[in-house]
């Protein structure tokens, strides 16, 4: 059973305006972002997707595939895309220690440094953040990216024409809409995605890139 929002509820954005939901605008534009990789051949065919349409994106990475997958990463960084932190291990902050948290964190800029960028945004895994996490990462530095749109690519129980539907029937104006470059999600999100960017460019819409 469905235990996810995929549109983010007005009174969720208002109780922690101090995250990153939607980034409004009148210019009909929409932010793209990818969780959990880089993963091989999957974030190589969503940057073959994503180039097709000439379309940039954020990819919100995990440390330990960043180590993994060097060059997937490196290739990311060089076709002009934006890059997130999204922990080392992809942890559940509300049954993770807040200081073993934050090193996964570290672990994960650290990564993401050795290729050259400084990186003040992070999403958390699953969206769970203890107030603790929170406040100690926006001392940090750090934007708490979360979401305005969850294409649920990642959910087995749900069709790829649902998964489809959750984005393209929800979207507006400054959408920070979530896929995900993984295996799990990869079913649903190789017909999605691509069925995605062909409405947005139908629709008039721009795609934008988080900062």
């Amino acid at each position: 059973m469905k235990s996810y929002w995929v549109k983010t509820h007005a009174i969720i954005k208002k109780l922690f305006y101090d995250y990153v939901w939607d980034i409004p605008n009148n210019e009909k534009t929409v932010y793209l972002t990818f969780d959990d990789g880089p993963t091989p051949e999957i974030t190589e065919w969503v940057l073959g997707q994503l180039d097709t349409y000439d379309v940039k994106a954020t990819f919100f990475c995990i440390g330990n595939n960043i180590k993994s997958n060097p060059k997937i990463f490196q290739r990311l960084i060089n076709e002009g895309h934006h890059i997130g932190n999204h922990t080392y291990e992809h942890p559940n902050g509300w049954n993770t220690e807040t200081i073993a948290y934050l090193k996964n964190v570290h672990d994960c800029e650290k990564e993401i440094r050795e290729h050259g960028i400084q990186n003040q945004m992070f999403r958390p895994p699953y969206g769970k953040l203890k107030p603790s996490q929170s406040k100690a990462l926006r001392k940090m530095g750090y934007k708490i990216i979360m979401w305005d749109i969850l294409s649920g690519d990642f959910d087995k129980t749900i069709t790829r024409e649902k998964c489809l539907g959750n984005v393209v029937k929800n979207l507006s104006s400054g959408s920070i809409v979530i896929f995900h470059d993984s295996k799990k999600a990869f079913e649903n999100l190789k017909y999605a995605l691509p069925e995605t960017l062909k409405f947005l460019k139908t629709n008039g819409y721009k795609c934008g890139l988080l900062d």
